[in-house]
């Protein structure tokens, strides 16, 4: 806490309770215990109410302890460290960070300075967290020594979005970014031989920079917290050592209300996670107004984190309120905080001195007699805790030290800090991106920043001369810390993947056995598990449903992940196929949380650049909960330029019998095809799937690409075919031709007189309806019609080469290819239907590719799903091989 002491908190807690029916019982009370701590210890003191707390609860008082203190600091005054930094000098750079932050974002809004008055831009979350970030820079934020045995391999540090220009103003400092970058700023196209920079932190638009895209609210702090999880993960199973690192994600209190944000803190707890801290910049503001406007969010995030079971400092008041809190006999400081709401926290901020003296200080006589002696200017001076260094490096250095538990500091500062009367604790405050010629001056003045009128006026940039004692403090402070941040990394082993028949021997070669493609996945996992190279590397996850996915024999095989073992004898402990938790499980079972298991899976997916330890993960999930419930989560692993396969199972919407609406997949490869390092397939026979997932780990473990799998499977049991002979190149580019069907040389004679007999057709299928597309084609043979039969495999791989073959032509090459399904589709004639399990919009992707001349005609499950049977449900949408055979049938005869 502040300067103030016990006895102080308790006069004013017991100011604020209007209704004591004895105050001379309470102050006995009070006395007594205090005479308690003063003679047996603070230890003594809280054994004696954990007692009390105990004798509560057997009374059944209803009683139980407020998890909401004072709105003053949890760490007094007499427990801080000693700064061990030079105060003044990390206050100048930490002004020049914030002046070169400005000038970026002006100066790309003012089209009179090359700018085009319309790339939009935030100051005022850096400004309000300035100091957050430079105290993590200078003493906290460890990055990457190297990879080495004994060398530190990094801290992760999720950086608050909105304050992106602040990051890239340390780095022009730093000299990792120059200042023509500076100049593009929102500007990436256009930037020519300068490094265009990002709105905010995306790695794959600035992939030696930014290690975590945060931009997306809410996406950022549950990354973080399964990025800590998955670091005690490999250090438990003994595949890297993670001790000694820690994760820092510092977001702000408006963020807190994204339900991802909330969605995994007493997971936190539960691990003990003491390898992250959360500095949480409660600015009181979002982008229109206050966060809690008739609450306080401070003491709301304070209840909720300590609810979840997580360590809180609160990081409120400045060193400036030290002598206020000390002198503050009665109380009159906690006892006005307390009734003093974010709405009007927020107008005294954006006022000055005059204003709070008359209006704070000014509410009854003991506030005034505090606020005596100090000018109006003092006054305004004032600092919040999350602008003070000294109190900022207290808080981060007991977070950094608490064991047992994760850490939040709830850090109160202003929006806008600094801004003055353009934009200080303002409601416009978020989207200020301009300033006039007095703004620019006050804001020079406000920080004591070396600039001419002229140059604060014109916006130059300002760095120290090289030999500067402010260069030469910050190289220095980077320097001890192992480099600078951020960073990112892309050094990591290549991993040696079996040769394919020695874990899919068995789809290979089918023979026309009866599986599902699910079933046939997890029989191939079984066996890469074993693999010496690879099987440690790989972590499977699920959300829970591993029984559902006939997982449960890799229990006993390789464990379910726990931190603490299993300290149960599970119900099912004799049998076969019994549940078994331990420390160094490889199986992350992630309770029902698709977020989660998201999560989990992007932090092994993008391992090999944030641990240089490469890290094979398979997701497995029912596709319905993949791209529609966390495509935002898997947008922004794709940003991460994640490695991994996402297993889509019980696809499509007509595969997954009885379950209706919210359970069937329709839309999911058309979504999976707007992200363009997502290869998404949709095999139909377990031979393809195991060609994709060779060719999948030949992309990520041996080539090291930045691309990840989508492969939806199915739960439906039919006869499994040999792999066709040549059909690798095929099943890899999306599409091969599978077999040809002529017409029965016994049809029945009726139909030989028919129109159609003896013409053609083709037919396209993919995943669950391919093997209706085969029935049809054999319906059509019976009726005369010869039917060739082509397996999509992807859907998506197909249409971006044919609208590469579309680029080539923009472009006037002079050898422009032709479209891989065109050519496929060359031995084939006569119209071509194609049926899906999806909306009709993912076949339909194709159609600008397919063969001059050739009608095309696309059969899908568009609209909302239904419980009842596949075949029900199949006739219902016309995707059965009745449907497909009277579409071919109208085709011909259309045509």
């Amino acid at each position: 806490m502040n300067d103030t002491t016990p006895l102080h908190l308790l006069q004013a807690a017991a100011a604020m309770n209007q209704h004591d029916p004895d105050p001379q019982e309470t102050a006995e009370w009070r006395e007594a215990f205090l005479a308690l701590v003063a003679t047996q210890g603070h230890a003594r003191a809280r054994q004696m109410l954990d007692e009390l707390s105990r004798v509560a609860r057997t009374q059944r008082t209803g009683w139980q302890p407020d998890l909401s203190t004072p709105y003053v600091n949890t760490i007094h005054v007499n427990e801080q460290p000693v700064f061990p930094g030079d105060l003044a000098m990390e206050e100048r750079l930490a002004s020049l960070m914030r002046w070169n932050a400005l000038a970026m974002v002006v100066r790309a809004n003012q089209a009179e300075t090359g700018g085009s008055a319309e790339l939009g831009g935030h100051i005022a979350s850096y400004a309000s967290a300035a100091d957050l970030f430079e105290t993590g820079f200078n003493h906290f934020f460890h990055a990457r020594e190297g990879l080495a045995e004994g060398q530190h391999r990094g801290d992760l540090v999720f950086f608050q979005p909105h304050s992106a220009p602040g990051v890239y103003a340390r780095a022009y400092l730093e000299g990792r970014l120059s200042e023509k970058d500076l100049g593009f700023y929102r500007q990436e196209l256009t930037a020519g031989d300068a490094q265009g920079l990002c709105s905010y932190p995306h790695p794959y638009l600035m992939p030696d920079f930014w290690q975590f895209p945060t931009g997306s609210m809410g996406i950022g702090p549950i990354s973080s917290i399964y990025h800590a999880r998955f670091m005690r993960y490999l250090t438990h199973r003994r595949l890297l050592d993670c001790s000694g690192r820690k994760v820092w994600g510092v977001f702000g209190d408006g963020e807190m209300d994204e339900p991802e944000s909330m969605s995994a803190l007493t997971l936190a707890a539960r691990e003990g996670l003491d390898n992250m801290v959360w500095v949480v910049n409660c600015n009181l503001q979002r982008l229109d107004g206050p966060v809690r406007g008739n609450g306080r969010i401070i003491d709301e995030l304070e209840k909720l984190f300590a609810g979840a079971g997580w360590n809180v400092i609160k990081l409120v008041w400045g060193s400036d309120w030290d002598g206020l809190f000390a002198r503050d006999l009665t109380g009159a400081l906690t006892q006005a905080f307390a009734h003093t709401v974010d709405g009007q926290m927020q107008t005294f901020a954006a006022k000055d001195g005059r204003f709070n003296r008359d209006n704070f200080f000014g509410q009854n006589e003991e506030l005034a007699r505090l606020a005596q002696g100090m000018t109006d200017e003092q006054i305004d001076r004032l600092k919040r805790g999350g602008h003070d260094l000294v109190k900022i490096h207290a808080a981060y250095a007991a977070a950094a030290n608490h064991k047992g538990q994760p850490t939040v500091i709830l850090a109160h500062t202003k929006k806008g800090y600094g801004m003055g009367q353009a934009g200080q604790g303002k409601m416009t405050t978020h989207s200020q991106k301009k300033f006039d010629e007095s703004d620019l001056l006050e804001f020079r003045n406000r920080f004591n920043l070396p600039l001419s009128d002229e140059q604060a006026r014109r916006i130059d940039f300002y760095k120290p001369a090289p030999d500067s004692a402010e260069m030469q403090y910050m190289h220095a402070k980077r320097q001890a810390l192992g480099g600078y941040l951020p960073k990112r990394e892309t050094t990591a082993e290549k991993i040696a993947i079996p040769a394919l028949p020695s874990y899919a021997g068995f789809a290979l070669a089918a023979d026309g056995k009866e599986m599902s493609t699910t079933m046939a996945f997890v029989r191939m996992l079984g066996g890469l598990l074993k693999d010496a190279a690879l099987g440690p590397k790989i972590v499977p996850i699920v959300a829970d449903e591993a029984r559902t996915f006939g997982m449960a024999n890799l229990f006993k095989q390789v464990g379910i992940y726990s931190s603490v073992g299993q300290r149960y004898a599970p119900e099912d402990i004799g049998s076969v196929l019994s549940y078994r938790e331990a420390l160094d499980g490889q199986i992350l079972e992630e309770g029902i949380s698709e977020a989660g298991a998201l999560a989990s899976w992007t932090a092994a997916a993008t391992s090999y650049s944030v641990h240089g330890l490469a890290m094979l993960p398979f997701y497995i999930y029912y596709s319905m909960f993949g791209f529609q419930r966390v495509g935002d989560q898997i947008w922004a692993a794709a940003d991460q330029r994640a490695r991994g396969f996402l297993l889509g199972a019980t696809s499509g919407r007509t595969t997954l019998g009885g379950e209706g609406l919210q359970h069937q997949d329709g839309t999911s490869h058309l979504i999976a095809a707007t992200i363009p390092n997502c290869k998404a397939y949709d095999p139909a026979f377990a031979c393809e799937l195991s060609v994709i997932l060779d060719k999948g780990m030949q992309d990520m473990m041996v080539e090291q690409k930045d691309v990840f799998y989508y492969v939806t499977l199915m739960n439906e049991n039919y006869a499994q075919p040999d792999l066709r002979a040549g059909s690798e190149a095929g099943i890899i580019r999306g599409c091969y031709k599978f077999n040809s069907y002529p017409r029965a040389p016994d049809a029945d004679q009726g139909h030989k007189t028919l129109e159609n007999a003896g013409r053609s057709v083709t037919l396209l299928g993919s995943g669950a309806i391919l093997t209706e597309v085969i029935k049809a084609a054999e319906l059509l043979a019976g009726q005369g019609v010869n039917a060739t039969v082509f397996s999509v495999t992807s859907w998506s791989e197909l249409a971006r080469d044919g609208m590469a073959c579309q680029q080539q032509m923009l472009d006037a090459e002079a050898d422009v290819a032709r479209p891989f399904i065109a050519q496929q589709l060359d031995d084939s004639h006569g119209p071509i239907i194609a049926a899906t399990d999806y909306v009709r919009a993912v076949p339909e992707s194709i159609r600008a590719f397919l063969p001059k001349g050739r009608s095309y005609m696309t059969l899908g499950t568009d609209g909302f799903g239904r419980s009842d049977t596949r075949a029900a449900l199949r006739a219902f949408f016309g995707v059965n091989a009745q449907s497909i055979a009277r579409a071919a049938l109208q085709q011909l005869k259309a045509n």
